[in-house]
């Protein structure tokens, strides 16, 4: 084996942003970086210069129900809309008034008053869970007012139809980069209407002809929000990347009755609070809201992409702001006929989003974005230090499942200024060229196949525990870390629902992962009350499967088990019904393979207290505070682990890995394609003959280092090095 030489300089597979009255610097900036296409930004234009440039794409962003308020001013019934709900006020007396709007954003949302709120709003005793008939509530417009006849010391709330009059995208930017009163608010408005539907598409087609030299135009996204709600002080109330709050409109609601036969309420999307957001098991009448709209904005994005192409030009579509209802893993997306998905990289688990999505193209929004919150005098080390994590976290990823190019978004002038960044992503794009020119058309190999079970399965492909992708949580970073650890793992990872588990299907793999905190839909709750779920699990692992469970996996409470697959796990949790019986099991072992690379502290993150084993038979691996933290268990032929939490580091991804080869029974797999340093990962491609070598540390890094047949060398690699080798012999 002999390492390979680095190629010469190359070009291409990158987009960079551009703007007015920066020219010259824009040419150089293409050059040195290799830049084959320029973009223009929110709040940024590209002058016609730029656009005339030989061999660089032109990309053109497009709003469709956004930035066009001389349509939407004229057209505000037909505004976006939201269902919110007040705050739970508790009545002191027997009549109670609530300002519904406190805490809202009045620039941002405005109650809906175009529609009587005796038939379309709703106030509930939060207390019983009972809606109030209509004659015991009234709406003072004036002061935006409930004034409800209450039962004294009873809970209520108020579920109100809202307008949201300023995009809230554009709000942020507009916010973020202090554009000032000479910039005009986006009024956002809803296409189920008539003639925002006809609008849209006189509009794109406008714009199509005014713009002959753009080359793909993006969309960004097409109609519908996120959830993202500001509070009265235009910081972020709600926010939940896959929301639907920003879809509802009467006009949807009556339509929605005509296709499914029942009517919606209010509490469908109110959903007590937590408006069904990602965290929630899905109710029934929610999925079918899901699919009702994803039908109509796949229907409706065909007709603008056929539009596009009629003009010769390649539509694609920003995973982001207006994408509800385009949600890739979706029934209905393929048929849009897209040429391609761009998106936000905050980390490996958001590359592995985009990547996977069945597309022609996929390509990522690295950052940080040329904002002026980041790029200001005196911050030279904290960008490049923000540079260097999300290219060392994005690269583990990309070497699993590649991105066909990379890009960067905001105003490049304020960039320019901070030439030790520049250097760096002239680097970075000379690696990425270097590493897609190798794997582009290589699958890698696997060490095995992981399926991740909860309620939504592959509908979120890579998007479990993201409130908004790519942000830390404290409720979330300790399951976040496994898929983490999992985007840049040599194994091939699936996302299957407790429906595929009760149709027999998705069990084509070696281990299932079930995560999460109890009564989540990552964890499951309700679904393991189903005996075909619980059954068809236990079958899969008796007869050889491997399970691991992180944090309250099949938690509810039922039959005396707080975890009903415990006899699987061998551990259960102590929720006070069992304190009376004595917990006998509380030595852990003195080594096990799951552990044999530990090197420093363990790192369970939040942790689930109170977790105990059941019987002697299972091992527990980390015990402390009276609790397990890890442990294995064998059922049947097969084996299960359990897991406090996880994470993302080095060492973690090492125990997950070695945790996975454990349950799945494949130990003698491990030493292929493996450093024995966990700041090293490998990945292997059989049919090019080559295997990689990464270091996702700072640190110079020296480690044996195992080919596919299992035999060592010694290698050294500097801080965030990689070195291609050759491996004949592994094809």
């Amino acid at each position: 084996m002999e390492q390979q030489t680095k190629p010469q300089k190359t070009r291409g597979h990158l987009t960079l942003p551009g703007e007015e009255n920066f020219y010259q610097e824009t040419l150089e900036i293409l050059d040195r970086l290799g830049a084959d296409a320029i973009r223009d930004s929110d709040g940024t234009e590209l002058p016609e210069n730029v656009k005339d440039l030989d061999g660089v794409m032109v990309y053109g962003k497009y709003f469709t129900a956004r930035g066009h308020n001389a349509f939407a001013s004229q057209h505000l019934f037909e505004a976006s809309r939201y269902y919110l709900s007040s705050d739970f006020v508790t009545a002191s007396g027997e009549e109670t008034e609530i300002a519904f709007m406190s805490g809202y954003f009045a620039q941002q949302i405005r109650p809906d008053y175009d529609h009587d709120p005796q038939k379309w709003w709703e106030v509930r005793d939060r207390t019983t869970g009972e809606v109030l008939d209509t004659a015991l509530w009234k709406i003072d417009r004036n002061q935006n007012i409930a004034i409800i006849q209450t039962v004294p010391f009873h809970v209520y709330s108020v579920s109100f139809l809202a307008y949201g009059i300023w995009d809230p995208v554009q709000m942020y930017n507009y916010l973020t980069n202090d554009w000032g009163e000479d910039v005009e608010k986006h009024i956002p408005f809803d296409i189920r209407y008539p003639e925002s539907e006809k609008y849209v598409e006189e509009a794109l087609e406008a714009w199509l002809k005014a713009n002959p030299k753009v080359d793909f135009v993006r969309f960004t996204t097409f109609f519908y929000q996120f959830s993202l709600v500001f509070d009265q002080e235009g910081k972020e109330k709600y926010v939940d990347w896959y929301g639907y709050t920003n879809t509802v409109s009467p006009k949807a609601l009556e339509d929605f009755e005509r296709a499914y036969g029942y009517r919606l309420t209010p509490e469908d999307f109110v959903d007590e609070g937590y408006y069904n957001c990602n965290f929630r098991v899905p109710s029934q009448a929610f999925r079918d809201y899901q699919d009702f709209t994803a039908r109509f904005v796949a229907q409706h994005a065909k007709r603008l992409v056929d539009l596009v192409h009629q003009y010769n030009k390649k539509a694609i579509m920003f995973l982001g702001d207006h994408w509800i209802g385009v949600e890739p893993w979706g029934p209905y997306f393929a048929e849009i006929g897209l040429d391609g998905v761009v998106g936000s990289v905050g980390d490996g688990v958001t590359l592995r989003l985009i990547s996977s999505i069945e597309a022609p193209m996929h390509e990522g929004r690295f950052l940080p974005y040329f904002f002026p919150d980041t790029f200001f005098e005196g911050n030279d080390e904290a960008i490049l230090a923000e540079a260097k994590d999300n290219w060392t976290k994005a690269r583990r990823a990309l070497m699993r499942e590649p991105l066909d190019r990379i890009g960067y978004g905001g105003y490049l002038s304020l960039a320019y200024k901070f030439p030790d960044f520049i250097q760096y992503i002239e680097d970075l794009a000379e690696e990425y060229r270097d590493i897609l020119a190798r794997i582009e058309h290589a699958k890698p190999r696997q060490m095995a196949k992981v399926a991740v079970l909860n309620a939504w399965g592959k509908l979120r492909s890579w998007g479990s525990h993201i409130v908004a992708h790519g942000k830390w949580y404290k409720l979330c970073y300790s399951y976040l870390g496994v898929l983490e650890a999992l985007a840049g793992m040599d194994v091939e990872v699936s996302f299957i629902s407790f429906d595929d588990v009760r149709a027999d299907l998705g069990l084509d793999c070696d281990v299932i992962i079930n995560m999460g905190d109890a009564y989540t839909a990552f964890s499951g709750a309700e679904n393991f009350l189903d005996p075909e779920v619980v059954t068809r699990l236990r079958q899969f692992v008796h007869q050889g499967g491997g399970f691991i469970g992180i944090g309250e996996p099949s938690a509810i409470q039922a039959q005396g088990r707080f975890f009903q697959l415990a006899d699987v796990l061998g551990v259960d949790k102590e929720v006070g019904f069992s304190q009376s019986t004595d917990k006998y099991f509380d030595q852990a072992l003195d080594q096990h393979f799951i552990t044999a690379d530990v090197h420093e502290a363990l790192d369970f993150g939040e942790t689930t207290a109170n977790v105990y084993a059941l019987s002697a038979e299972t091992e527990i691996i980390a015990y402390a505070n009276q609790e397990v933290h890890l442990a294995s268990h064998d059922f049947g032929q097969g084996r299960a682990v359990y897991i406090t939490g996880l994470p993302y580091s080095a060492q973690n991804t090492r125990l997950l890995k070695r945790a996975i080869a454990y349950a799945s029974h494949k130990e003698v797999e491990l030493n292929r394609y493996f450093a024995q340093d966990d700041r090293l990962e490998v990945n292997a491609y059989p049919t090019r003959g080559e295997y990689c070598v990464i270091n996702n540390s700072a640190d110079q890094v020296t480690s044996l280092v195992y080919d596919g047949q299992g035999r060592a060398q010694k290698l050294t690699l500097p801080g965030a090095g990689l070195v291609w080798l050759k491996d004949v012999e592994g094809r």
